[in-house]
């Protein structure tokens, strides 16, 4: 998914800038950088960190760096910050989310034949290039980032450095959060609340959908006040978010222990154990043990200090290396015993089905999965969740393709538990994966544990609800 983190200080900026995009580095990307503002201009810099943690790699760079303005960034998969030069002035840009219209914004600045983009990489043309090409046809910034927020589908949130300041735009229906902090002397801008509390900073204001922002050292002006309606993705408690973040005020780690209450009140399996598919799952699995009234155990441990995260690889073998050199199992606590996991969700399934198999192997005599969340049977349109490339990749929908004979469009009755068609499509998944037993998390559970009306919940990836 990426995220940022932006300061504007009365002094330096840049150990907070380094440490606060750092907290960012679990979101699972590719490409890290940072900009800052000072009496030389702005300075950047961008690294791979595909292999490598943020830090290692920019330590280097930041005696180079000065300025009580700056923005960092962990991208998906182009490099971010860029520096514009634009009548608006020179300034640098990051991106967070999913430009789907990109081919036609493309071509609509391409029917200017003075039109051109130079951030070319392998995946295509730069979003953020055509972000920042939104915004330069505009005679403020903020009215460019409102262009930016009507001419986008999919979504997009954007962090500007000026030599003025920085302005935030939260994107049109708040699929990603965007949140404002407060210190001694400075602000910060952040997509992770995980970032304030060692660095000082108090959350003052959530951003609300659409909402855009100028920040300075001495505070912030809202420059666009919020839209009424909000999409904000349910996903981000179930796995993305870290534990300590909150998100329109909800913690995640306490809805992760309450989504594992709520699969646990509905359950009645006799097992010797509880335990967490490291690390989301490990929050699920707390909540369920603490209700079911049963121990909670780790027979994985995670073995993280070398290993980058299992999904980001573009090749499925080698994710599927990753994951098992990082989980390391303990046979003591596998043998002859019957297991119950927690998982955040089932993706493809692929990873998960080996980890199953192991457990086999290590002597255990039955093994249960309860995700936390309902099946996902459809793909995100509107964030870069996964690397699949084909909604057919989710475990789901490839089981409702051998149940239905395709898969262009999913009846609605795989979305609710109580049919059959739901049951058959479970009862595909468990197979595959060798599973002694499969029970999802309901919608509503999910809903109700994280507290907000459902409404104000991206759901589509289950429900395909807009």
């Amino acid at each position: 998914m990426g995220g940022f983190f932006g300061v504007a200080s009365s002094e330096s900026c840049v150990g907070d800038l380094f440490f606060g995009t750092d907290y960012h580095s679990h979101l699972g990307t590719m490409r890290g950088g940072l900009a800052s503002s000072g009496y030389g201009g702005i300075t950047r810099f961008i690294h791979d960190i595909t292999n490598a943690q943020f830090r290692s790699k920019f330590e280097e760079d930041l005696s180079r760096m000065e300025g009580n303005l700056g923005i960092g960034v962990i991208s998906d998969y182009e490099d971010q910050p860029l520096i514009i030069g634009s009548h608006l002035g020179a300034y640098a840009i990051v991106t967070v989310g999913a430009v789907r219209n990109i081919d036609s914004l493309v071509g609509q600045v391409f029917d200017d034949r003075a039109g051109h983009f130079s951030e070319m990489t392998g995946e295509g043309i730069n979003p953020t290039e055509v972000v920042a090409t939104l915004i330069n046809q505009e005679d403020s910034f903020s009215s460019g980032l409102r262009r930016v927020q009507e001419s986008i589908e999919g979504s997009c949130s954007v962090l500007l450095l000026t030599d003025h300041g920085l302005y935030a735009s939260r994107d049109r229906l708040g699929r990603t959060p965007v949140i404002l902090g407060s210190s001694k002397g400075s602000w910060a801008v952040t997509m992770e609340t995980s970032a304030f509390p060692n660095l000082g900073y108090e959350i003052h204001h959530y951003l609300g959908p659409g909402e855009i922002v100028r920040v300075t050292p001495k505070g912030y002006e809202t420059l666009k006040e919020p839209e009424d309606r909000m999409q904000i993705c349910a996903f981000l408690w179930v796995y993305y978010g870290f534990p300590s973040s909150s998100y329109e005020r909800v913690n995640v780690e306490h809805t992760r222990n309450r989504c594992g209450e709520l699969l646990a009140e509905r359950d009645d399996v006799e097992i010797d154990f509880v335990a967490g598919v490291p690390d989301s799952g490990t929050g699920h699995a707390i909540g369920y043990a603490n209700v079911a009234e049963v121990p909670f155990r780790r027979p994985f441990v995670k073995y993280t200090p070398t290993w980058p995260r299992s999904f980001m690889p573009h090749d499925q073998s080698i994710r599927d290396l990753v994951a098992r050199m990082k989980l390391i199992p303990i046979r003591k606590l596998i043998q002859d015993k019957r297991l119950l996991f927690c998982e955040d969700s089932i993706v493809r399934g692929t990873q998960l089905r080996e980890t199953i198999q192991r457990l086999y192997e290590f002597g255990a005599s039955e093994v249960h999965m309860r995700p936390a969340c309902p099946p996902l049977i459809h793909g995100c349109k509107f964030l870069n969740f996964s690397r699949s490339r084909s909604v057919l990749d989710l475990a789901g929908r490839r089981a409702i393709k051998e149940l239905e004979g395709e898969a262009d469009t999913v009846p609605r009755a795989y979305s609710d538990p109580e049919s059959t068609e739901y049951a058959e499509m479970i009862e595909r998944i468990r197979h595959r994966l060798r599973l002694t037993s499969l029970r999802y998390q309901r919608l509503e559970d999910l809903v109700s544990a994280i507290g907000l009306p459902k409404e104000k919940l991206c759901t589509y990836c289950w429900d395909a609800a807009e």
